[in-house]
């Protein structure tokens, strides 16, 4: 089990915040202004990379609503091996879903043993 930090404040150069956001890229709490205010999220994006953060969205509807962004997201881990996502409990804060509905749209990394990306301990929870 590769598991990311509940609390993560700094990260080393080869490392990406995952985080929850809203499609307006309004990063205004939570791990999403970590990202903005420490980890190089834009205002203005709410989807995918930038600096060393990746948002994927949370906020715009229920679980299914979500999915795409985690496929896009899985699809971009497994090609930017060189680089280590460490997930927070996206969606999970003021989107107001719990790691037992998150935690399915992020099977893949088990199933298929993606070594570059590390999840929340909640997460694997409902993997066994």
């Amino acid at each position: 089990m590769r598991i990311s930090s509940n609390w993560i404040t700094e990260l080393a150069p080869n490392e990406v915040f995952v985080f929850g956001s809203n499609l307006e890229g309004r990063h205004c709490s939570g791990a999403a202004r970590l990202a903005f205010t420490k980890f190089g999220a834009a205002w203005g994006n709410g989807v995918g990379m930038c600096g060393q953060s990746y948002a994927i969205p949370t906020m715009q509807g229920g679980v299914l609503s979500i999915k795409p962004y985690v496929d896009d997201f899985l699809i971009f881990a497994l090609n930017n091996k060189h680089l280590t996502f460490l997930v927070t409990e996206i969606g999970c804060g003021i989107a107001g879903f719990t790691p037992r509905d998150i935690a399915p749209l992020f099977r893949m990394v088990v199933d298929r043993n993606i070594q570059n990306v590390y999840l929340p301990e909640s997460f694997y929870n409902y993997y066994k």
